[in-house]
């Protein structure tokens, strides 16, 4: 069934054979490990049909995390769903980053965009003392994350809607601020293709070239951010030079930009320190 499927699925997905895998042993409830364990197990009639079923969604293209409404991130399970982004590997670099250069156990840190979840809860579990806001314009998206907060057992991070810094408190600080934003151009060919045809425009699209998100965070974040305090973006991978020019305009120190695990241009950061 395995090789079956893997020949169907080959001439879109780079990985058919694991995509096969992971649905198969999502019908059985079991870790992939089990197909290996046991390769002469035999589906029942109801497994076959609800693989099948399962399988022909894939081979309509929909993402394998939003067939099994799950996605790993930072080695911890989220749950995921057509409302968010899917959580993807580079995106860990900003875990990474952050927690390298951040050592303190008493920092304060907002995720604008905060989707499942991710980047906010891996975070959280990696510094528990920390105070974690993480918030996000679609109601939907903040009712996902809550739910992965629950099952990650991560109760003390804050999750609640806000367009951006429209419902952060005007007297709030941050040491950290972090955002995965939209950041694609409304015309890149790319939103027509993979599994990106099936995540929502409105984590994924920005005017302005894909800048006008990072722009306003850049700006706004001033505000919010402590003196010294650190701003992180992740980015397209040609957009780097055109971040750390926002930045450099809006006055902030120490630009950085950071390759992804591809050698692309992924994540740029900045410190931000108040005027005299």
């Amino acid at each position: 069934m395995i090789n079956q499927g893997q020949q169907l699925l080959a001439a879109f997905s780079d990985s058919a054979k694991l995509d096969c895998k992971i649905l198969l042993a999502f019908v059985l409830n079991k870790e992939t490990s089990y197909l290996l364990t046991w390769p002469e197990k035999k589906l029942t009639e109801q497994e076959y049909q609800a693989f099948i079923t399962l399988f022909e969604r894939r081979l309509q293209g929909e993402p394998i995390a939003y067939i099994t409404q799950e996605r790993e991130f930072w080695s911890l399970p989220f749950y995921v769903s057509p409302a968010t982004l899917i959580p993807r590997p580079d995106t860990e670099l900003l875990v990474e980053h952050i927690l390298a250069r951040h050592l303190a156990s008493d920092l304060s840190c907002l995720d604008l965009g905060t989707g499942t979840g991710a980047i906010a809860l891996s975070l959280a579990s990696e510094q528990k003392q920390w105070q974690v806001h993480g918030i996000d314009f679609s109601e939907a998206a903040i009712s996902l994350a809550k739910k992965n907060a629950q099952r990650l057992q991560l109760p003390q991070v804050e999750l609640y809607q806000s367009d951006w810094f429209s419902n952060v408190a005007a007297n709030k600080k941050f040491n950290i601020i972090v955002s995965n934003p939209p950041y694609i151009d409304e015309a890149d060919q790319h939103l027509i293709e993979g599994d990106v045809r099936f995540e929502p425009l409105s984590a994924l699209v920005a005017q302005d070239n894909g800048f006008a998100d990072i722009k306003r965070i850049a700006k706004d974040a001033q505000v919010y951010l402590t003196n010294n305090g650190a701003l992180y973006f992740e980015h397209g991978f040609e957009q780097a030079a055109g971040v750390r020019d926002i930045l450099k305009q809006l006055g902030y120190q120490s630009i950085e930009t950071f390759k992804d695990y591809g050698g692309n241009d992924r994540v740029t950061c900045c410190i931000y320190l108040q005027l005299k």
